[in-house]
């Protein structure tokens, strides 16, 4: 399986260099050539596997067993879900009037990252073990991405990670499952702005290539292809457990309605789609409304400020994935993604072309969702079914009471609820519910922590080159130990 960048200038990879590029050289992200078509029978055989399974089947498709055979695949996986609390990995709660909810969030730190950046840390260990080298993991953060990359290389001999935070605008477990964590390996900034601010000295250093290389950077926030690909299970294990049936002709449709900031579960959402599952796309945003505003105008642009929301991780302005989208819906077309691009880091303004435009509406539905509905939401859900949501997951299962009491019910639908409720007591209290809190979320107020500040007036630029540069230096000195 080769890789390319939706922008066309860089040289195709295969995984392993996907994996540990981030971004690729020429500004774009990797996307596989062509897409694996699944048949009914395939479709019909991988409906009784586990979540766990369809990770393994969909890896194995993308990743070529040249560079991990089968058995080392299926090991990287159980270790990367082994410490994950619920037996399935996932699980999918039935509850009334046709209200699925898939749980994304039993991993280690109560949200879906989990998924995908434990079994990208599995497969960078797999590749820098057999290199024998050392890589420097540069993370910027809106809530749960810094906790989750945390979690899944803390220790890690040949692996270091630097993550940046919105100081104050993460709510206050988030920042507290980064700060705490000590190891020599983890570096964490607080940064006085937004989650889009910081993204801007991130792609700074990894604009320049030389620096890139000398250093051994990647990234592992939702631009990383490894991310997206294990976020494609999603889907198939949300379909597959909501279909009615696999006996008629056409497979009938699931709806699944992706709660989502950066766009990474809605691309792998739409790849799914074009690899023949037949899934409908509703994608549900917070008042930070720019893919509403794509999906529905057409109209691609920033908005003045990012509104800070209960669902906070969702508090994103560009959307990056929606670029592999664009690539996608487009016939692979990277001229043409160039330019709109280009066009859009301008001017941060874009208007889609007729066509493609025509294209994102039939391949996804949105809706944007405000404080006051996902209260209503959190309130409603709580007070029918018992059932505590976060804010994030009530913007998805707000769709699904809009439709539910406007008759529109008849096809099966699935929420996707990327994170725990016990994550966001302070958005329970605002709906009037009561925080439902486990006891190692509880300890982490008693615990050390450790966060360097990024002040506006700083050089932000600079301050992470200088410490990707004492990092380096370390391995360096320690790598030349080990081997006297």
């Amino acid at each position: 399986m080769w890789y390319t960048s939706t922008r066309g200038g860089a040289p195709r990879v295969n995984f392993e260099g996907a994996l540990f590029s981030g971004y690729a050289p020429d500004g774009g992200l990797y996307m596989p050539e062509e897409l694996p078509q699944l048949d009914r029978e395939t479709l019909c055989r991988w409906s009784t596997l586990s979540y766990r399974s369809l990770v393994k089947e969909l890896c194995a498709l993308f990743i070529g067993l040249e560079l991990i055979p089968r058995h080392d695949l299926n090991d990287l996986i159980d270790q990367a879900f082994s410490r994950f609390r619920h037996r399935d990995v996932v699980h999918l709660h039935r509850l009334r009037d046709g209200l699925n909810i898939l749980e994304l969030w039993h991993g280690v730190t109560y949200a879906f990252k989990d998924l995908s950046l434990s079994c990208t840390a599995q497969f960078m260990q797999y590749f820098l073990q057999k290199r024998k080298k050392h890589v420097t993991i540069v993370v910027g953060t809106s809530g749960d991405t810094g906790s989750a990359a945390i979690e899944s290389v803390q220790g890690l001999k040949n692996v270091d990670i630097i993550v940046l935070l919105p100081k104050g605008r993460c709510t206050k477990i988030q920042e507290l499952q980064m700060t705490t964590v000590l190891k020599e390996n983890v570096r964490v900034f607080g940064v006085e702005g937004n989650s889009d601010e910081l993204d801007e000295p991130i792609k700074a250093v990894f604009a320049d290539v030389a620096f890139v290389q000398r250093h051994n950077l990647m990234s592992l926030n939702s631009i990383n292809w490894s991310r997206v690909l294990v976020q494609m299970a999603h889907h198939f294990f949300a379909y597959f457990q909501c279909a009615p049936s696999l006996d008629t002709h056409p497979l009938p449709p699931v709806e699944v309605v992706v709660p989502t900031g950066a766009a990474g579960n809605l691309a792998a959402g739409c790849i799914a789609q074009k690899m023949g599952l037949p899934i409908r796309l509703v994608v549900a945003v917070n008042g930070n409304d720019i893919i509403h505003r794509t999906v529905q105008k057409g109209d691609f642009s920033l908005c003045e400020v990012v509104k800070p929301t209960l669902a906070s991780a969702m508090d994103i302005q560009v959307p990056y994935n929606m670029e592999r989208i664009f690539w996608l819906l487009s016939g692979s077309d990277s001229q043409a993604t160039r330019a709109l691009m280009e066009q859009f880091e301008r001017s941060q303004s874009l208007h889609l072309p007729k066509e493609l435009h025509s294209k994102l509406s039939e391949a996804v539905t949105s809706e944007s969702v405000s404080d006051e509905a996902i209260i209503q939401t959190m309130g409603r859900c709580w007070e029918e079914n018992q059932y505590l949501l976060c804010p994030h997951s009530a913007t998805a299962v707000n769709y699904h009471y809009q439709q539910s009491d406007n008759g529109q019910s008849s096809i099966s639908r699935c929420c996707l609820a990327p994170a725990s409720a016990a994550k966001f007591p302070e958005a329970v209290q605002a709906a009037g519910l009561t925080p439902q809190t486990p006891a190692e979320i509880l300890a982490l107020e008693h615990k050390e922590t450790r966060c360097i500040p990024m002040q506006r007036g700083d050089d932000w630029t600079q301050m992470l080159r200088c410490t990707i540069e004492g990092l380096s230096q370390r391995w360096e000195g320690c790598a030349v130990n080990s081997s006297e």
